[in-house]
C-alpha cells in the first residue's frame, strides 16, 4: 500500500517518516493487516537513507503498530486510540448553518429488509427486465466511440427528451416538445433546481401537509418561508392557500401520502387561484401511470391556459429507484435559467443511462412493461383492499385510492397512549410493526407535528401477492395488541 509522505525539510528525517506514517495508522487511511512500502522503496521514494527509513519503522514497531512477516513485509498490525486534539482546531470546528441541524437524517431504505414489506414508493425490482436493460446499455457503450465523449447539454439527452414529451403526450395528455423537457437526477433534483430559479430568501412556498418531505426541505434549506397547506379527500384545500405564495407543490393525481386524487372542483379553483395570485404551482404526476379504475384525471398542466404549472415526473417509481431518472416540463421563459442552475449542479444526468432509456421508450419497451406491472400491481392493491374492508375494518378506514403504488388508511380509535410518550398514535403502531418485521410509515411522518390525522400507509410495489394475507394479518394483531 502506497502512502503519502511529504518532507518539508531535511532535518530530522526519520521523525518526520514516523509522524506521518504513525497518523495514517491513526486515523484509518492504513488499516491493519494492509503491508507498507519496504524500507528500500521508501527510501528510493523519498530520496533518503534506508537507515533513516528504517529508524522510523523500527519505532513504529516498538510502538505495536508495525511488524515484519516472514518474506520480507511489513505489516500494519495495530491502530493506536484516537488522540483527542489540542488547539485552535479542537476549539473552533467548522460548523454548518444551524437549520442542517434541523433536518431529519437520510432514510437508507437498501439498509432493512422487512419481512413484509409494505413500504410505499417502491416498485417492484424482482420483475424490472434487467435482461433487456443489459442489452439496451451494452448497445449505448458500444456506440460512444463513433459520437462526442465530452460533456453534453445540462437540458438532456435530445433523444431522450423527444421520447418523454412523446410518452406523457400520449399516456398523459401533457402537451410538449422536446425543448420543453429538461432531464434530471429524479423529480427531487427538479424541486431543486426550481427553487434556485424561482424563490428569493424570504419569500413564501407552499407544501401539502401532509405530502413529500424532499420540496419542504429543499426550499427551506434555500431561505424560502415554507407554510404548509391543509389537505382532505379532495386534496389540497384552495381556499386556505396565501395569497403572496410564489410556489406550491402538490400531487394531485395520487397525493402523497393520502393516495386521494385532487378533485375537478379543486383543480380548476387551484388554477384560478394561480393565476391571480402570481404563483408558480409544482405538479408532480409521480406514479399515476398505474391506474385501476374511473376516468383518467386529467393534470394540471394539460388544464392550464396562463401556463403557471411546471409538470415534473420520475421514472424510478416505474422502472427502478436507482436509476435518479426523471425530467421537468417548464415554460420556454424558464427553461434558459433552469438549464444554467442544471449545470451549475451537476453539468448532467449520466449520459448512458439517458440513451438507454431512450431507446427503452421508443422500442414500446416502457408502455409494455407498465401494461405488464399495471396488472401485477392491481391484483395487490385489490387483495389489500379486500383485506382491509373484510379482516381490518374495525381498526383502519381506507381512503379511496385508484392510481399508483400504495394505499392509506386512517386509525380508527387512539392507540398506544400506554408506551406512546410524546409520539404520535400512529407512529406508536409503525414502531411495533417494525419490530414484527412489518415495513410500512405512518401519516405522521409526512406532516407537521401534531397537524395530521393519525393512519397508515400501504406500499404493494414490493410485496408479493401470496405474502399479502399474512402480512396484514400480523398488522391486525399488531393493532389489536396496540389497542389494549
Amino acid at each position: 500500500m502506497d502512502v503519502h509522505i511529504s518532507l518539508r525539510n531535511r532535518r530530522g528525517l526519520a521523525g518526520q517518516i514516523h509522524r506521518q506514517v504513525r497518523a495514517a495508522i491513526l486515523d484509518g487511511r492504513l488499516r491493519s493487516g494492509e503491508a507498507v512500502p519496504s524500507t528500500r522503496e521508501l527510501a528510493a521514494r523519498l530520496m533518503v537513507s534506508r537507515n533513516t527509513v528504517t529508524t522510523a519503522y523500527d519505532r513504529l514497531t516498538a510502538e505495536g503498530l508495525l511488524a515484519a512477516r516472514p518474506g520480507g513485509r511489513t505489516y500494519v498490525v495495530g491502530r493506536p486510540k484516537p488522540e483527542r486534539r489540542v488547539g485552535p482546531l479542537a476549539e473552533r470546528p467548522i460548523r454548518p448553518r444551524p437549520i442542517w441541524a434541523q433536518q431529519p437524517e437520510p432514510v437508507d431504505m437498501s439498509a432493512t429488509n422487512p419481512t413484509y414489506d409494505f413500504r410505499p414508493g417502491l416498485p417492484d425490482a424482482g420483475r424490472f427486465p434487467f435482461a433487456t436493460w443489459r442489452t439496451l446499455l451494452a448497445d449505448t457503450f458500444r456506440s460512444i466511440p463513433g459520437r462526442s465523449e465530452a460533456y453534453h447539454d445540462p437540458a438532456g439527452d435530445p433523444r431522450l427528451r423527444a421520447a418523454v414529451a412523446q410518452h406523457i403526450g400520449v399516456s398523459r395528455s401533457v402537451h410538449a416538445t422536446a425543448d420543453d423537457i429538461l432531464i434530471t437526477s429524479g423529480s427531487q433534483q427538479a424541486v431543486d433546481l426550481i427553487g434556485r430559479v424561482l424563490i428569493e430568501p424570504g419569500e413564501v412556498a407552499v407544501v401539502e401537509n401532509p405530502g413529500w418531505l424532499p420540496p419542504r426541505t429543499l426550499w427551506r434549506t434555500s431561505g424560502a418561508r415554507v407554510v404548509s397547506a391543509e389537505v382532505d379527500r379532495e386534496g389540497v384545500v384552495v381556499e386556505a392557500l396565501p395569497d403572496q405564495a410564489r410556489v406550491l407543490f402538490v400531487s394531485p393525481s395520487h397525493q402523497f401520502p393520502l393516495g386521494v386524487p385532487m378533485s375537478d372542483r379543486r383543480r380548476r379553483a387551484l388554477l384560478d387561484w394561480a393565476r391571480h395570485s402570481g404563483a408558480v404551482i409544482v405538479e408532480d404526476d409521480y406514479d399515476s401511470e398505474f391506474r385501476y379504475g374511473g376516468r383518467p384525471v386529467d393534470p394540471l398542466h394539460s388544464l392550464d391556459p396562463a401556463g403557471r404549472v411546471i409538470y415534473i415526473g420520475s421514472f424510478s417509481k416505474t422502472l427502478l429507484p436507482t436509476f435518479r431518472l426523471g425530467f421537468c416540463v417548464a415554460p420556454a421563459s424558464l427553461q434558459p435559467a433552469l438549464r444554467r442552475a442544471k449545470y451549475a449542479m451537476d453539468w448532467h444526468t449520466a449520459l448512458p443511462l439517458q440513451a438507454a432509456l431512450a431507446r427503452y421508450l421508443d422500442q414500446g419497451l416502457f408502455a409494455r412493461h407498465i401494461r405488464r406491472m399495471r396488472r401485477v400491481y392491481q391484483a395487490r392493491r385489490d387483495r389489500i383492499g379486500l383485506l382491509l374492508d373484510r379482516d381490518l375494518a374495525h381498526l383502519l378506514e381506507p381512503l379511496p385510492s385508484v392510481a399508483g403504488l400504495h394505499m392509506t388508511a386512517w386509525l380508527r380509535t387512539p392507540m398506544g397512549p400506554a408506551d406512546g410518550g410524546d409520539r404520535a398514535a400512529d407512529q406508536v403502531v409503525a414502531a411495533r410493526c417494525r419490530r414484527a418485521g412489518l415495513g410500512l410509515y405512518p401519516v405522521s411522518d409526512f406532516g407537521s407535528s401534531g397537524t395530521v390525522q393519525p393512519g397508515l400507509v400501504l406500499g404493494y410495489g414490493a410485496i408479493d401477492l401470496n405474502r399479502i394475507d399474512k402480512g396484514l394479518d400480523l398488522l391486525r394483531r399488531c393493532l389489536e395488541a396496540t389497542r389494549r
